[in-house]
């Protein structure tokens, strides 16, 4: 398929959005035609790091977020703009975002690597 090919798309509704996304996403909301998450770091270096880190996925995706950008907190929204509604690809991508932002290797009991120390000087994002 050659990239400019127009594909049709399942279009969720509301009420399918919503029950997919306490399926799947339970901290990710749907607000005006949107999936939505807020990510809340320990300031402006987390934030960039991690607008940085969702800047690489979407790229690898080939399907792009808005994001609103702050001192301390960046919220992605996604939805699928050709189809005109949250498709498959939003919810995949959503799911590639949480897994990576939220991934913590201290929480993996196996895990050679230590995490980030509790530190406030080396905190950057604010893990649920």
């Amino acid at each position: 398929m050659a990239w400019r090919e127009k594909i049709s798309e399942k279009v969720y509704d509301e009420a399918e959005t919503t029950a997919k996304l306490a399926a799947l996403l339970p901290k990710w909301s749907l607000k005006d035609g949107w999936i939505r998450r807020t990510y809340k770091t320990s300031g402006w270096k987390g934030t960039l790091m991690a607008v940085n880190t969702i800047a690489h996925l979407a790229e690898a995706a080939w399907h792009h977020p808005d994001l609103n950008v702050s001192y301390a907190f960046v919220t992605v929204k996604l939805q699928n703009h050709a189809a005109k509604g949250i498709t498959d690809k939003d919810f995949e991508l959503a799911q590639k975002i949480e897994e990576v932002l939220m991934w913590q290797p201290a929480a993996d009991e196996h895990s050679a690597l230590e995490g980030t120390p509790e530190d406030p000087r080396f905190k950057y994002l604010k893990y649920d």
